[in-house]
């Protein structure tokens, strides 16, 4: 490969490891990707193609900036879960710059708390080892399944930040997306704030 990598981040929660994606992630998460209850409030459902060239573009960043996007694995199985991480938006929003928090997770994982735990895990890398002062998090205003995890893990709703977000086609549905933020102050205050085991 040649040139400078930056050293990547990998970390684990109780239930789960947080790490850089490999190539037999590419076929779960085509199978995920392919889900239409999964990719509900997202546009739209991907090829292979697609979904190949979004891991490759997860592991370009994850080489030049050492986190990003990690592929979520469950440790007692070592089964391939989804991903959760954090990522510099590359489209212009009313709010950027910024860092984003995400997540995406097979179905069969849903409604057991693994997003929220994965989330926490990434929002400490943030403000912990990355030095974030804030990180935001948005969705479409009617998915209220991902709503739900951004207030679990301590992020408010900015409703004066609602927006619509300029990749979604106007008259579209999902056009309009709540904007939620956790700034550094915020997080430190909350309990079990720092409890990461490095």
């Amino acid at each position: 490969m040649g040139g400078m990598t930056a050293d990547l981040i990998e970390f684990d929660t109780p239930r789960l490891r947080l790490r850089p994606w490999r190539e037999s992630d590419l076929a779960p998460f085509a199978e995920l990707a392919a889900d239409p209850l999964v990719m509900e409030f997202l546009l739209p459902l991907p090829t292979r193609a697609d979904s190949d060239a979004m891991v490759a573009s997860f592991q370009a960043r994850f080489a030049k900036n050492g986190w990003g996007l990690w592929a979520v694995e469950h440790k007692a199985s070592g089964t391939f879960m989804g991903f959760t991480g954090l990522n510099s938006p590359a489209v212009d929003l009313p709010f950027s710059p910024c860092v984003e928090i995400g997540w995406r997770f097979a179905r069969r994982w849903w409604g057991q708390g693994f997003a929220s735990e994965a989330a926490r895990a990434a929002l400490d890398v943030g403000f912990e080892r990355l030095g974030l002062e804030e990180i935001v998090a948005f969705t479409a205003w009617n998915n209220t399944r991902s709503s739900a995890v951004m207030e679990r893990i301590g992020m408010r709703e900015d409703v004066a930040g609602a927006f619509d977000h300029p990749l979604v086609p106007e008259g579209h549905a999902l056009r309009r997306h709540k904007l939620y933020r956790l700034n550094r102050a915020a997080w430190q205050a909350a309990p079990g704030a720092s409890t990461s085991s490095e």
